[in-house]
């Protein structure tokens, strides 16, 4: 089991993605990830944002959990089933400036307009995380 922290921020008509740069899969993404042992989710997604976006955030509260399993075949690295618990904070920019993270697993961060989101190549994250924040991207 993995959980993870993620935040969506959002601009007026963009929001922040970044870009997970995995050499099989590379597609845009929520900023956040992974908690350390021990680690609050909360922490964890602030943490996430600023290593991958260069923003400090704070948290204006959760949209939601998605639980998510990636089944032995379809995953990127192991042998077994992944079961995926991702918890989604609404957040918003109080500091920072936008660059990119340096040998993590993003490699980009970018705004997008709400409208594009639909074009891009994007991991399912992001339209979970746009429909709990109100924002699902039209077809």
């Amino acid at each position: 089991m993995r959980v993870a922290a993620y935040a969506v921020i959002v601009d007026g008509d963009r929001i922040l993605l970044a870009h997970w740069n995995n050499a099989r899969r590379p597609a845009w993404t929520m900023p956040g990830g992974g908690l350390e042992a021990g680690e609050d989710p909360a922490d964890a997604a602030v943490r996430e944002v600023l290593e991958e976006t260069g923003f400090h955030v704070e948290l204006d509260g959760i949209l939601g959990v998605d639980s998510h399993v990636i089944a032995a075949r379809d995953r990127l690295h192991g042998h077994d089933a992944l079961h995926a618990l991702r918890i989604l904070y609404r957040a918003h920019i109080v500091g920072g400036e936008l660059r990119n993270e340096l040998d993590g697993s993003t490699d980009e961060a970018a705004w997008f307009p709400l409208a594009e989101v639909p074009d891009l190549t994007r991991v399912g994250l992001v339209d979970v995380a746009m429909r709990m924040a109100g924002l699902s991207p039209q077809p």
